[in-house]
């Protein structure tokens, strides 16, 4: 069901012609309360798209009744006649709605430079429909995440359910939805992606938005299958409190976090071109952050990835990588392990290379011993099919 699997929600996906496929495009979100709590975090790329820019400051009251999304061009860099097709599309949602413009968040995905005045007139004349075909079924959900698709090869999608205590102070249920897009361009500062998570739970703004960014911090900001980082990258969390459920910080935080990993990973394993999906893990760092420099270090090497993808476990292209870092270790005691296979101690040499089987998901573990922290990224290899893929991106 996703993002329609709690109460308050509509959404419905169509075709408007943006794609030359055919295949849908654009969709709307709906929240239709009684609350309007939200929250976003976007790309940390100084160069941020139209939608991006529009969604910053009309979000930042932490209210939102509605999501627009189309795939088929980015509005990246088409100048202030884009951001008036961001802004446009807000306000003809708005009138659609009967709400304020600025409750309406927009977001774009597809090539930068594509935000023409045919894609404007197709976003902006096809909300109408879009509006009135919204539902809360479990059709209009998988709809709203087909639409979102650019070089994705499935939709990504998530729900969970928990109790929480309800008015009165009996115990009541609660759910969370989630669909999210992306294949390419998966680097942190969340990762090249566009996510809509909806609750049902009754939470303010500021709750939300500590948890979203701690969600985000420990999943989507940790994918990095290709060091390339997008202008368009969105995350948004909405709360429509229709439940009555008012779950703890904690523990919703922890249910959170925990959607957002599951669609981190189904990004992951969709991404462009890989072969093997690999998750790198330090641990014995000084401290978290070390920890996820290191890893990420190792995920963003060009030849620990050509390694990979021919399945030879070349340890010392992760030695190598850790040693690029300002993390605090002694140089002669990393240890790396390949798939449970230790074939690096204090250094040197430890168990065979070639006992190493390797499968479509690949393990690293690298030991600093240098405190207690660790952390792990998440990266692929680098194939001739990705670099087939991105050399005809645009054409």
């Amino acid at each position: 069901m996703t993002i329609t699997h709690p109460q308050g929600f509509r959404a419905a996906g169509s075709a408007v012609g943006l794609k030359p496929s055919g295949r849908p495009d654009l969709t709307v979100v709906v929240n239709d309360g009684p609350s309007d709590a939200v929250s976003a975090v976007y790309t940390s790329n100084r160069c941020k798209a139209n939608p991006v820019l529009w969604s910053e400051a009309a979000g930042a009251d932490g209210r939102a009744r509605a999501v627009v999304l189309n795939s088929g061009g980015a509005n990246c860099y088409t100048g202030d006649f884009g951001y008036e097709t961001s802004r446009l599309t807000a306000e003809r949602a708005a009138q659609l709605l009967d709400t304020r413009p600025e409750d309406v968040l927009v977001c774009s995905t597809g090539l930068i430079g594509v935000g023409g005045q045919d894609f404007r007139d197709r976003i902006v004349g096809g909300l109408a429909d879009l509006v009135a075909a919204a539902g809360g079924e479990a059709q209009h959900g998988e709809e709203s995440a087909q639409a979102i698709m650019t070089t994705d090869t499935v939709p990504k999608t998530v729900t969970r359910t928990a109790e929480a205590p309800v008015a009165g102070g009996s115990s009541g249920e609660y759910r969370l939805g989630g669909m999210a897009k992306g294949a390419g361009m998966l680097a942190p500062g969340l990762a090249t992606m566009l996510v809509v998570l909806t609750t049902d739970a009754d939470l303010p703004a500021d709750v939300l938005d500590r948890a979203l960014r701690t969600a985000t911090g420990q999943s989507f900001d940790r994918l990095d299958t290709d060091g390339c980082m997008s202008t368009n990258d969105t995350v948004i969390v909405m709360a429509s409190g229709a439940s009555g459920a008012t779950p703890d910080e904690e523990s919703f935080t922890a249910l959170l976090t925990d959607a957002c990993l599951d669609l981190m990973r189904q990004l992951h394993v969709d991404a462009e071109g890989a072969h093997h999906d690999i998750a790198i893990t330090t641990s014995g760092a000084a401290s978290t952050d070390e920890a996820v420099a290191v890893s990420r270090s190792v995920a963003r090497s060009n030849l620990f990835k050509a390694a990979i993808f021919g399945e030879d476990p070349n340890w010392g292209r992760v030695v190598a990588q850790v040693g690029t870092t300002d993390a605090q270790f002694d140089p002669a005691r990393i240890d790396v392990t390949i798939n449970g296979v230790r074939v690096c101690t204090d250094s040197t040499p430890d168990e065979d290379p070639e006992t190493v089987v390797f499968t479509r998901e690949v393990t690293v573990e690298i030991d600093l011993k240098a405190g207690d922290a660790a952390a792990t990224v998440w990266t692929s290899d680098l194939t001739h099919d990705y670099v087939e893929e991105n050399s005809a991106y645009s054409t």
